[in-house]
């Protein structure tokens, strides 16, 4: 089963400028068999977030090949990261998401 772990971010953003490096360190703390780990800037890649409207960064998307497990705006300390990854990667039960969500996780299945 494939795991997808998108950070929603954008480039003016000071807070995401720092937490990139935070965010890429947790996920290499991951098991790395079938993770597919997504840094999304929301103004570079718009046409990939879609409808999906972002008004707190940073915000985090988990989901698998049938489901979102997780999605929302995080405080961006790496010990809360750390907490929803292992949190959300050992439990598949899906998340209430909205259409946007769950089409966002459609198109990064569609990378892989």
């Amino acid at each position: 089963m494939s795991l997808h772990v998108a950070c929603l971010c954008a480039a003016w953003c000071r807070t995401c400028e720092s937490y990139q490096q935070v965010f890429e360190a947790a996920c290499a703390e991951l098991p790395q068999q079938d993770l597919h780990v997504h840094w999304i800037d929301i103004e570079d890649e718009a046409e990939l977030v879609g409808d999906l409207d972002i008004e707190t960064f940073p915000t985090l998307l988990i989901a698998d090949d049938a489901h979102v497990r997780f999605a929302g705006p995080l405080t961006p300390q790496p010990e809360t990261l750390r907490r929803i990854l292992r949190a959300h990667l050992a439990d598949p039960t899906p998340a209430r998401v909205d259409a946007d969500h769950l089409a966002l996780a459609s198109r990064l299945r569609a990378l892989a």
